[in-house]
């Protein structure tokens, strides 16, 4: 009976010590652990990019095609701009603008022509006149510029040309 009651008292004592082993884990764990917050925070600014194409107008004929006929073209304009942002499109007058008109030069000589922001050619397009743009995402959209050189012009032969700067302001 001794041993049993010994064996039994031991045993006790062990799970006692067992069970306070587990508890003194438990609360040296929880006292360990403490916690904090904070804020994570990014700002977006506007931002846009601009990439106009040549605008070519290639052969001009005053004898016979562009006698009575405008020579027509078109180019593009491609924008891009952070989502939500909004520019303004305008386009300076060229290098050899004078008297109200833009030209392109060869030598001495010049060819009118004149850039518009419609179809059918009635708004020029310059740095009065512009065109508005907000981005619905940052994907690239493209803007049309329609030139024309008008009919009837008496020039000499040559390769004639201008330098136009696009400008977009966000």
């Amino acid at each position: 009976m001794k041993t049993g009651l010994s064996r039994l008292v031991a045993g006790a004592g062990v799970a006692a010590l067992v069970a306070g082993i587990a508890v003194y884990s438990q609360s040296n764990l929880e006292a360990a652990q403490q916690t904090s917050s904070f804020t994570v925070s990014a700002s977006v600014t506007a931002n846009c990019t601009i990439a106009a194409g040549a605008l070519a107008f290639g052969p001009y004929d005053p004898v016979v095609t562009n006698a009575s006929a405008d020579l027509d073209v078109a180019s593009t304009i491609t924008v891009a701009c952070t989502k939500g942002s909004t520019g303004v499109v305008s386009l300076d007058n060229g290098l050899n603008f004078s008297g109200g008109a833009r030209r392109m030069k060869t030598g001495a000589n010049f060819l009118a022509y004149e850039m518009y922001n419609d179809a059918g050619r009635t708004t020029v397009w310059n740095a009065s006149n512009t065109v508005s743009y907000t981005a619905a995402s940052k994907a690239s959209t493209g803007l049309t510029l329609y030139g024309r050189v008008a009919a009837g012009q008496d020039v000499p032969v040559g390769s004639y040309s201008d330098t136009v700067v696009a400008t977009i302001t966000f």
